[in-house]
């Protein structure tokens, strides 16, 4: 998350030890991750198109819904991972999509589906400059966005996708969680972005900054491309189980990630490690059995304040995957345990 421009106005938004307890509590966060590619689909043949591209099904994506997805490459290894949101089309009632993905894979995923708008109805529409994206995140984020935006916003099941309005201007609410905490992402147009956020910090919302944001998503167990995956990974090690369907029709890539799935398994996957103590490692040094072999690497690293222990995502050798894997990480062989993610199973969990 490399810009607070929406947030920075107010003084709130450097990091503070409140904005951890305002998420992970009983309180909401504000985080801004405009930052966050954007892009539109329409046209009658987008779900044709599209499903010929990722790995979950467009065709079981209800209007009103969202779902993860990602794009792998021929070999399957991973491009970007995204999320689907499907609108309607007001004009054409044909379906519209707003994909949305990481701000290090946005032109990765706009250069695969730009060169397949000559090929029939298929229309994509880069919106990110002209757009920002606010997540409330926390136990009382549905309080405060109901507070802002209305009661029917209460509805929206962990799936759900509303457009509503404030003050006449369109908000795109996606409730998501990035913190594994209850939350609602908002779209909105870039000229009225600063006062919907000030709107929300006068409901007791907390503006949270990006080291912050850090340590929750890390609690999350969610990986961040660039840091925790990259195109050197099949989609089947990083962790997207979820953004994978078995039963749609080809896609590309798909024979590899359906061969891992039922001929076998990968060499490695992403999984999570508890440390005894607080100390941190870098990213990148190698994890190790307890009889001394290298069975993975660290990837991202945070020191934990609702475990109070110092925590890592990694890539973790198969045969050593399992939740209470005892393992050494280091020079200074400090010891850790692998551990199910995510590390915190927060309100998001209790919808």
């Amino acid at each position: 998350m490399s810009e607070m421009s929406v947030l920075k106005t107010n003084p709130l938004a450097k990091d503070q030890p409140g904005q951890y307890q305002a998420v992970r509590e009983n309180g909401a966060g504000l985080i801004d991750l405009s930052s966050r590619g954007r892009i539109t689909v329409g046209g009658s043949e987008a779900v044709m198109f599209l499903n010929g591209l990722i790995t979950n099904d467009m065709k079981t994506l209800l209007d009103g819904q969202w779902m993860s997805a990602a794009f792998p490459n021929v070999q399957g290894r991973l491009i970007a991972a995204v999320r689907v949101v499907r609108l309607l089309d007001d004009i054409s009632d044909t379906p519209r999509f707003l994909l949305d993905t990481e701000a290090a894979t946005h032109k990765a995923v706009l250069k695969t589906i730009e060169r397949f708008t000559l090929a029939g109805d298929f229309r994509v529409t880069d919106v990110t400059a002209e757009t920002k994206m606010l997540s409330v995140q926390g136990k009382r984020s549905l309080a405060a966005v109901r507070a802002v935006l209305g009661e029917p916003i209460g509805e929206l099941r962990g799936d759900g996708v509303v457009v509503t309005r404030w003050n006449d201007i369109e908000v795109t609410v996606i409730r998501a969680s990035h913190t594994a905490e209850d939350g609602f992402d908002l779209v909105v147009d870039l000229a009225h972005a600063e006062a919907i956020a000030n709107e929300l910090i006068s409901t007791g919302v907390l503006p949270v900054g990006d080291e912050t944001f850090e340590i929750l998503r890390i609690e999350a167990g969610i990986a961040r491309f660039g840091t925790d995956m990259d195109e050197t990974n099949v989609v089947s090690e990083t962790n997207l189980d979820d953004a994978v369907s078995f039963t749609k029709g080809c896609y590309i890539g798909q024979e590899i990630i359906a061969r891992i799935k039922y001929r076998g398994h990968v060499a490695k996957k992403l999984s999570g490690l508890i440390f005894e103590g607080s100390k941190l490692v870098e990213a990148g040094v190698v994890i190790k059995s307890v009889d001394g072999k290298d069975v993975g690497r660290i990837t991202s690293v945070a020191f934990s304040p609702k475990l109070d222990k110092a925590i890592a995502l990694g890539y973790v050798r198969y045969e050593h995957l399992a939740a209470g894997t005892d393992v050494v990480v280091g020079e200074g062989q400090l010891k850790a345990k692998v551990a199910d993610l995510p590390f915190v199973r927060g309100s998001w969990y209790e919808n």
